[in-house]
């Protein structure tokens, strides 16, 4: 643990943020920055009024704040990887840039999977439920949260990803509820054909002429594994519409987060295939339609 005395990280933070404004970023980034490596709040850092401390606890070094934060601006390094720290629903997650850094619009999937469980034909006993390209782990964190009395399967084609997420497992707790699993799809479930109570996933739907169009911080640093959804950005959709069947349950859920303009074309898609009913579009809280819910005949 390092000391930082309150003049000192007072005049670099006044700096900072006007460093942040001309490089075009937000300054709320710098204090996000700063409440997760020291032990000031966010009002102290609004009002200015550490700037009188003796010491404030940190842990990293003035200049390793400095260097963290101009890797932010010249860099467009997401501040997420540089303390390789989110917090999404009620988790602190680790995230590396061997993991997509969840989003908080993803957050809402949780709660279409738990409403999702209210449809007459859901099967409430011995549920499983699997996340597939589970990457930090969120989305299989978020469902052993909501249904503690459930297994869930989080699969990932990244040994480095899995290793990401079995870690964010063990530091809340839940670990014991989780079995991660090394494969692409569903490969590594063959035992469950059939018995899968619901899939939930945030597969790659960018595609893939868009992704060098990203944000710099996207584009340059997430891992394009976790991105890139072919031609049209529908490719592992697809997949997924028609292999989950010989995994779901009657009355199993279908449950996936999109990109903007492809939610119809993927409510399409499951009609065709036949053996889904009860189709929805979901949106996101802006308003956004985002995901796609059905469930299996």
């Amino acid at each position: 643990m390092n000391s930082i005395s309150g003049k000192e990280l007072y005049y670099w933070y006044q700096q900072a943020r006007d460093q942040a404004r001309s490089w075009g970023i937000d300054a709320n980034e710098l204090d996000w920055l700063l409440q997760v490596t020291t032990d000031l709040s966010s009002l102290s850092l609004k009002l200015g009024s550490f700037e009188t401390k003796t010491k404030i606890n940190s842990n990293k070094s003035l200049s390793e704040l400095q260097q963290l934060w101009q890797q932010r601006l010249q860099e467009h390094f997401p501040v997420q990887y540089l303390v390789e720290t989110v917090f999404w629903r009620r988790f602190q997650l680790k995230v590396t840039p061997a993991v997509l850094i969840p989003r908080p619009e993803t957050e809402l999937i949780i709660d279409i999977a738990v409403e999702a469980t209210q449809h007459p034909d859901f099967k409430a006993s011995g549920q499983h439920w699997v996340d597939l390209g589970t990457g930090s782990g969120a989305i299989a964190l978020g469902l052993a949260d909501s249904f503690p009395d459930s297994q869930i399967h989080g699969v990932d084609c990244s040994q480095s990803a899995l290793t990401v997420a079995r870690e964010n497992a063990v530091n809340l707790g839940l670990a014991s509820q989780i079995e991660f699993y090394h494969g692409s799809w569903w490969n590594p479930l063959v035992f469950l054909q059939g018995k899968v109570s619901g899939m939930v996933a945030n597969p790659p739907y960018i595609p893939t002429a868009e992704i060098s169009k990203l944000q710099p911080e996207v584009s340059k640093h997430e891992p394009h594994l976790a991105l890139d959804g072919g031609i049209d950005g529908l490719d592992d959709v697809r997949y997924l519409v028609q292999s989950a069947p010989q995994y779901l349950m009657s009355g199993g859920i279908w449950l996936v987060e999109l990109a903007i303009a492809q939610a119809s074309t993927v409510a399409q898609l499951l009609m065709q295939q036949g053996e889904y009913y009860d189709i929805q579009v979901l949106s996101d809280l802006n308003d956004i339609d985002r995901f796609v819910l059905a469930y299996r005949r």
